[in-house]
C-alpha cells in the first residue's frame, strides 16, 4: 500500500490541511481521499505541488507498506 506522509510533514511545519488545500487549489474532500488511500491515481502536478508546499522530496512524501 502506498502511504502519503502529508500529516507529519504538515505538523513539522506547523501548517494545516486547509492551508495545503488552499495553496494547491484542491478540495479537502480530494485531499482526504489521498490521505485515506481511497484514490487509484494522482497527477504529477499534485505530487509536484505537495513537494513544493511541504518542502520535501518525493521519498519523504510517499512510503510503501506491503499489504498482507
Amino acid at each position: 500500500m502506498i502511504n502519503f506522509n502529508i500529516i507529519p510533514l504538515l505538523k513539522k511545519q506547523g501548517k494545516s490541511k486547509y492551508w495545503l488545500c488552499k495553496n494547491m487549489n484542491i478540495t479537502s474532500h480530494n485531499l482526504n481521499r489521498v490521505l485515506k488511500g481511497e484514490t487509484t491515481s494522482i497527477s504529477f502536478k499534485y505530487l509536484e505541488d505537495m513537494c513544493k508546499y511541504l518542502d520535501c522530496e518525493i521519498g519523504e512524501l510517499i512510503s510503501y507498506e506491503e499489504t498482507k
